[in-house]
Parts: C-alpha cells; sequence; structure tokens
C-alpha cells in the first residue's frame, strides 16, 4: 500500500527554504523521488475513490497530478516551483476540463496539508446552477451539509462570497449567505504525523466518501 514519506515532507520543506533552480537542479533526484511516490499514491487513491465512485475510475495519475512548475508571468511571486503536491480527481474526461467538475483534490505539504472537494470559483452558467438548486433545494442541501459524515471531517462549506447580493435573488432571501458564495468548498486539515501515517491512504478514502455527496450536489446542478 501506497504511503507518503517524512523524506517527501522534508523535501518540501526545503524546497520551499530554497525556491530557486541551482537549489531545484541540485536536489533533483529527491524530487524525482517525491513525484514518484506522490504519483503511485495517487494511483492507489484512484482505485479506492472508485470502489464508492466509478466515474473517475477512468482515470490515472498522470491526468490528475499537477505540474510542480509554477506559471509565473502574471504573479508578482517569481519563485519558480510549488511547495507542494497536488491532484485534483474529478469525473471530467479529459485534464484540460478537470477543473469543471467537483472532485476530489489532494494537497500535501508540510503543516497545510488538505484533502478538499467542492467546486472553486466555478464558471457563471455552473455557479448560477448551483445558486438554483440551493434556492429550489434548500432542505436537501442543509440536510447534506449538516450530516453526521459530513461534519466528521469538513467544519463548514467555505469559499469566497460577494459582499453583494447575486443577480436575481433578494437580500431577505432565507439561504443568502449560501447564495452570496462564488466557491463551494469542503475543507480536512491533516497533520504531518497524519500524512506519513502508514494508514493515510485509507483515511483518504473514509474523507472522500463523507464528500461525495457534496460533490454529487453541485455535479448534479450542472447537469
Amino acid at each position: 500500500m501506497s504511503a507518503i514519506s517524512t523524506s517527501t515532507l522534508r523535501f518540501l520543506k526545503d524546497l520551499k527554504a530554497n525556491n530557486n533552480k541551482e537549489w531545484f537542479l541540485e536536489n533533483k533526484q529527491r524530487y524525482e523521488d517525491a513525484r514518484v511516490e506522490f504519483t503511485a499514491f495517487v494511483d492507489d487513491l484512484i482505485r479506492l475513490i472508485a470502489k464508492f465512485d466509478p466515474a473517475i475510475a477512468h482515470h490515472q495519475a498522470k491526468d490528475c497530478v499537477f505540474r510542480i512548475y509554477r506559471d509565473v508571468r502574471f504573479s508578482k511571486d517569481k519563485s519558480p516551483y510549488k511547495a507542494h503536491l497536488g491532484a485534483h480527481i474529478t469525473s471530467a474526461e479529459s485534464r484540460s476540463e478537470i477543473h469543471t467538475r467537483a472532485g476530489y483534490y489532494l494537497h500535501i505539504e508540510p503543516g497545510a496539508t488538505i484533502l478538499a472537494g467542492g467546486a472553486y470559483l466555478p464558471e457563471g452558467p455552473w455557479l448560477k446552477a448551483i445558486r438554483q438548486e440551493i434556492d429550489y433545494n434548500a432542505a436537501g442541501f442543509q440536510k447534506l451539509i449538516g450530516s453526521k459524515s459530513f461534519r466528521e471531517y469538513f467544519r463548514e462549506v467555505q469559499g469566497e462570497k460577494l459582499k453583494t447580493t447575486p443577480k436575481g435573488y433578494d437580500a431577505g432571501h432565507p439561504q443568502i449567505e449560501w447564495l452570496r458564495h462564488k466557491s463551494f468548498l469542503a475543507v480536512h486539515d491533516c497533520a504531518d504525523k497524519q500524512v506519513t501515517s502508514a494508514d493515510f491512504l485509507q483515511h483518504c478514502g473514509k474523507v472522500y466518501k463523507a464528500l461525495k455527496p457534496f460533490d454529487d450536489f453541485l455535479n448534479e446542478a450542472k447537469g
């Protein structure tokens, strides 16, 4: 069974402190070791998730793992590398569409590892559909996010919000705080000790299984 080693976390911690090309090239083998380990972990994770969400079973880690190289063209931060390892597993058919569906996000970073899912800044039509679904089925949404399985791993729905009222809704709408959301995210934090434990893969499976109904609600809104 795959696992995340302390050496991978140590590499990421060192990379954050030495985020430059010279250091990275000198430590390229450490990166390769971490990349291979993480890729194997994600492949095993996909197989585990597919047991309760077969819609993602067609993917391999190579479809879901993000590159470590940052796009700095439009960023004030010119650090060339990400100081984390990440993967996003969804039912999308191609890598280019991976953010068009709610799925399972894995972010490995020393002191800041998260297991998450939902819709991050969904495009206009999808965001509109989510708001409509919450408006039409508020009781169902409240039941979902208030369920024992959801609350066990996720404190609340997170995400950016409008400061104003979304178009088409009244400021006095009973669900206005949900309708103001621009992102709908469920986030579970993991300590480093848990990340490097032998049962971390199984823990990920439990968290993502609890997450699935939330993802399903968001995806079904899109149609």
